[in-house]
């Protein structure tokens, strides 16, 4: 089954770079097409081309402007016809390609999301905003804890810092601001909520959002290709785990 991709936009970021928008509001409809337009890349991509970068609405594609010119060369060597193109300038040459894929675009290469189950410590030490969290919505924290891992979450994008998922799906009610001050250092693996967000912190890093526990799950994986544990795309689901349970999983 092909699926057209009408709704979107195209624009330049530098001259080695275009963003392929495509759509205006953070929903699965969107991310559907990130999904599609994503998954094509990984099995076709262009001469030159260096890497793509899905995110909440949109792909970034990034390639050698170089490469792409030599590329269009060598298929006007083998096709007279294509002769006409070298006139284009790589981001056309690119923004070309782009949209006859976008007119075709495989179904199925959009394939089931994969489940990554993340075993939290919930409170104490690992969780020290869960308290706060909870005074903050009037329910115990038990109740933050059984919200929380009640639902499977869609990771939309990967960023701030290496593997750090933005996810979607988090019940409204157990919210919470910001900090007005952010920690200078937060523990890797250290889960938070963020207004309507929650996410983990796979590296040691400042940040302002409620801690309310830590999986020793490693979500960066520096010596591995790829370097991540999660990608745009996977849906996970956390599950509550004691201190002493997770002691075990550290020294795993």
């Amino acid at each position: 089954m092909v699926a057209k991709i009408t709704n979107y936009e195209m624009a330049s970021l530098g001259d080695s770079a275009i963003m392929v928008s495509l759509g205006t509001q953070v929903d699965e409809g969107t991310h559907q097409r990130v999904m599609m337009l994503s998954h094509y890349l990984e099995q076709h991509s262009f001469y030159g081309m260096i890497e793509y970068i899905p995110a909440y609405t949109s792909v970034t594609i990034v390639y050698e402007p170089l490469q792409v010119y030599m590329g269009m060369l060598q298929r006007a060597e083998a096709d007279p016809e294509a002769g006409s193109e070298l006139d284009l300038s790589p981001y056309e040459i690119v923004s070309k390609w782009l949209e006859s894929v976008l007119q075709q675009v495989q179904h199925t290469a959009a394939a089931e999301p994969a489940l990554v189950e993340i075993p939290v410590c919930y409170g104490g030490e690992f969780g020290p905003d869960l308290e706060f969290v909870a005074a903050q919505n009037g329910m115990s924290t038990t109740e933050v804890i059984q919200i929380h891992c009640s639902r499977d979450y869609l990771v939309y994008m990967l960023g701030f810092a290496p593997g750090f998922p933005y996810l979607g799906g988090m019940d409204k009610r157990i919210s919470a601001p910001r900090k007005q001050t952010p920690r200078l250092v937060i523990p890797s693996g250290t889960v938070g909520i963020a207004g309507e967000q929650t996410g983990i912190y796979p590296i040691s890093t400042p940040g302002g959002w409620q801690l309310i526990g830590r999986t020793p799950i490693s979500l960066f994986l520096p010596d591995k290709n790829p370097p991540t544990l999660l990608k745009a795309g996977n849906r996970i689901r956390f599950y509550p785990i004691s201190p002493i349970e997770y002691d075990q999983w550290s020294r795993i």
